[in-house]
């Protein structure tokens, strides 16, 4: 999947400056709109369903359009595996598809890497996203680390391992930036950390976002998406309401709000 967008899209120096980082690519120029999908969570008919709703719309529209998804596929709903599927499956017509990493992807992968039952991914929906593998969850909390790698290594396909170590972290375009959690106020857009654009809260959301560009991001769970300056929210938390939100932005316009609900 990485080398698919990396001929889509700029990488962003900063990249080549942090081996061990994830790739960050820009566009110095705009499809003729952009879909960006909040947190899914395992929630893959709902899923379906916004990405029916979304080629519909863009059907509409003509053009080019994209889909950005924030990050977030696994973890606390019921289908992280068949989510996973979903996305590395052909796009929809006419769509180009660019899925961002969220912080549950980077716990799911340290996690494969190392089977430790410290991390905490245990305790933030892993115990979901384990059975959506077929993999006994109270048989395996009671292995070994070489026992739990075996299992990992034995239910989860490789190509869901490379699909979360390749997930980029941001997306940026002239006059808005897709990311899953945030910025940090006062920090240049290349000079951003992982961490922070992964994991940032409030310093973050307590900010006033008045002037820039738009920030488009998901990670903190509101109750409709949320537009507060040149801030959109768009994770509804879908795991536990039901709804999976989508705002539409273009380079010229007000932002518009899609929704799919159970």
């Amino acid at each position: 999947m990485l080398s698919i967008l990396r001929s889509i899209f700029k990488e962003r120096p900063a990249q080549r400056q942090q081996a061990e980082g994830r790739p960050r690519l820009s566009s110095a120029t705009w499809p003729n709109a952009i879909y960006a999908i909040g947190d899914v969570h395992g929630c893959l008919d709902l899923l379906r369903q916004l990405e029916k709703t979304i080629a519909a719309d863009a059907k509409k529209l003509g053009g080019e359009a994209w889909i950005v998804c924030l990050g977030d596929y696994v973890d606390r709903g019921p289908k992280s595996a068949s989510v996973i599927d979903y996305l590395l499956a052909p796009q929809p017509d006419g769509l180009k598809r660019i899925c961002l990493a969220g912080n549950h992807e980077t716990l799911m992968l340290d996690h494969l890497r190392d089977a430790s039952m410290s991390g905490g991914w245990l305790d933030l929906g892993a115990a979901e996203t384990l059975a959506s593998y077929g993999i006994d969850v109270q048989s395996y909390v009671g292995l070994s680390r070489t026992a739990r790698k075996q299992i990992l290594a034995s239910h989860i396909p490789s190509e869901h391992q490379d699909f979360l170590a390749e997930l980029p972290v941001v997306l940026s375009l002239p006059g808005a930036t897709f990311v899953h959690a945030g910025l940090r106020p006062g920090v240049p857009l290349e000079e951003q950390s992982d961490e922070d654009m992964l994991w940032i809260r409030r310093e973050f959301l307590d900010h006033l976002h008045a002037d820039g560009p738009w920030i488009v991001h998901g990670h903190t769970p509101v109750r409709q998406l949320e537009i507060d300056g040149k801030r959109i929210a768009v994770d509804t938390g879908a795991f536990a309401t039901g709804r999976l939100s989508a705002v539409r932005l273009r380079a010229k316009g007000a932002p518009v709000v899609l929704h799919a609900d159970a």
